[in-house]
């Protein structure tokens, strides 16, 4: 086991949570200690919905294990179904109750409630969040699907689908069900049930109905997807549509299923004029480093290399169960993946790589802070900044939209940035002038950049390096000594782009310990340009 501060997914209880707060009519019912109760806090304050979440805890407590904490279980799911009267109950246990194993599956057949009961067995010690959420989506659709509904006949009717794995806390589920409905409704397609997010036990009965079904997030609905492939011979559509060329493909395999003419949903986005403009040239071959859930890295690798011309040069997720996904995907971008859920080797990746702009999850976000490098969100976890009020989809032609926006733009803002700090000895500019705008007799602007001031002594802090790093810092198999820097050779680095200022600074100091040399003047920094440069 490993003290971490951070995770990438929590237990599996957490992603049933999910599967239940997306839903209407379904109630959860968890064995859980007192204190386990956190899901107000994930669905109201981060996701910030307007209701409680379905779920009803038992909150033991330590003087409870001495007497029956089944009784505390049953009392506990009877009052729960009184009072919210579900159409449905899940019952479970959290990774900490899992250890007095009371049995909540057995405990509830016994109560003989008049409601389906669908009873999780989620391995808290062995799996995480998403597979819980695609294991409890997968036995909800297991016990509540109507095994003798079928299709209708196609003959006088448009084509009919189920959109499958949007659910509570997910990346923008909400938008990009909006954003797909659009698109299936422009080609003629009726949505049959759009499940787990909205759905009741109700809908799930009529998920045979449709079809054919598209796999939204695999890593919520492919399990589903299999079984309803197996029960009903339903086709399932797999292209993840993020990006603009994804897009096109995935209504392409949309409109085959149906039968229909795919030419009335080719609209168009902004992403593919822009990377076609004169401006895209400034952005050309950019390194990107991505990390995230399986399903939005190879979606992101894809619109970054094909869409945008950046060059993919770290590729990775932390859910383990789509490993397979991304080394076949790494594949295409002559790259070793990493496959990891530690957040510290994903920052070591980063420091090691220098990419100009990271791609990733909200600790991706922390981490590019810290090395000052531009960032953009493409996955869950992610924080209440990521749950947007607007509408801002991920997937479909106006999700290639959101992407543009999101992933260009804090690089045209940088260079901006950085023509601001090289221009920053001219009297407009300088830290110490105020705003141009309020006119010469206006307060003097507070400093603005890590550096100093022109003309100051003070040591710049590494650009590219987080401040509690220790003095001596190993890159490769050599020791980057921290040396001195004369005022000189200060000014002259803050003039290279913040995107490459870093890489810089780590080569010229390498150069210098290689060298000897124990204070870095300007000649040192020519110096050791000239010897990368060959």
């Amino acid at each position: 086991m490993q003290l971490t501060v951070w995770t990438y997914e929590g237990p599996p209880h957490v992603g049933a949570m999910r599967i239940a707060t997306a839903m209407e009519g379904v109630h959860y019912v968890l064995h859980a200690p007192q204190g386990d109760t956190y899901a107000d806090l994930l669905f109201t304050m981060i996701e910030r919905r307007g209701k409680r979440p379905p779920v009803t805890y038992t909150t033991f407590q330590a003087r409870d294990l001495g007497k029956d904490t089944a009784e505390l279980f049953q009392s506990a799911a009877r009052d729960a179904f009184e009072r919210f009267k579900p159409q449905a109950m899940l019952v479970g246990a959290s990774c900490t109750a899992e250890l007095i194993q009371d049995d909540p599956s057995g405990l509830a057949e016994a109560m003989r409630l008049p409601i389906p009961v669908v009873a999780l067995e989620l391995p808290s010690y062995q799996r995480k969040e998403n597979w819980g959420a695609a294991e409890t989506f997968y036995q909800l659709v297991r016990k509540l699907a109507d095994k003798d509904l079928r299709a209708a006949p196609r003959e006088g009717r448009r084509p009919s689908v189920n959109l499958l794995g949007p659910t509570a806390l997910g990346f923008r589920h909400r938008d990009d069900v909006v954003e797909i409905s659009r698109l299936l409704g422009t080609l003629g397609i009726d949505i049959n049930v759009t499940a787990p997010l909205g759905a009741s036990p109700a809908d799930l009965a009529r998920l045979g109905a449709a079809d054919f079904n598209i796999c939204l997030y695999p890593e919520i609905a492919d399990t589903a997807c299999r079984w309803l492939e197996k029960t009903f011979g339903q086709k399932t559509v797999h292209t993840i549509p993020i990006g603009h060329g994804a897009t096109r493909d995935f209504i392409a395999e949309v409109a085959a299923l149906a039968g229909v003419d795919a030419a009335a949903a080719l609209d168009d986005s902004r992403l593919p004029w822009w990377s076609r403009s004169v401006d895209s040239t400034y952005l050309t071959a950019k390194r990107v480093f991505i990390f995230g859930d399986a399903t939005h890295a190879v979606a992101a690798a894809r619109v970054a290399r094909d869409e945008l011309g950046f060059e993919v040069v770290g590729l990775g997720c932390y859910n383990r169960e789509f490993a397979r996904d991304i080394r076949e995907a790494a594949k295409l971008y002559g790259l070793e993946p990493l496959i990891t859920d530690d957040y510290l080797e994903v920052e070591d990746a980063i420091a090691k790589l220098q990419p100009e702009l990271v791609l990733g999850t909200q600790m991706e976000r922390h981490i590019a802070k810290r090395l000052r490098i531009p960032c953009a969100v493409i996955s869950a976890p992610v924080h209440v900044q990521d749950f947007p009020a607007r509408y801002s989809p991920q997937m479909g032609f106006e999700g290639a939209n959101v992407l543009f926006d999101t992933w260009v733009h804090p690089l045209v803002m940088g260079l901006e940035e950085h023509l601001l700090t090289m221009f920053r000895d001219d009297f407009e500019f300088s830290d110490s002038a105020g705003a141009s705008h309020l006119g010469h007799g206006s307060a003097p602007a507070p400093t603005r950049h890590p550096g100093p001031v022109p003309g100051s002594t003070a040591p710049q802090a590494p650009s590219a390096q987080p401040e509690e790093w220790t003095p001596e810092q190993v890159r490769g198999d050599v020791a980057v000594v921290a040396t001195g820097w004369s005022p000189e050779a200060e000014r002259e680095l803050l003039k290279i782009p913040f995107f490459v200022r870093g890489k810089a600074r780590r080569n010229t100091e390498r150069y210098a310990a290689e060298q000897g040399i124990a204070a870095i003047t300007l000649d040192t920094l020519y110096d050791a340009k000239a010897h990368y440069a060959r």
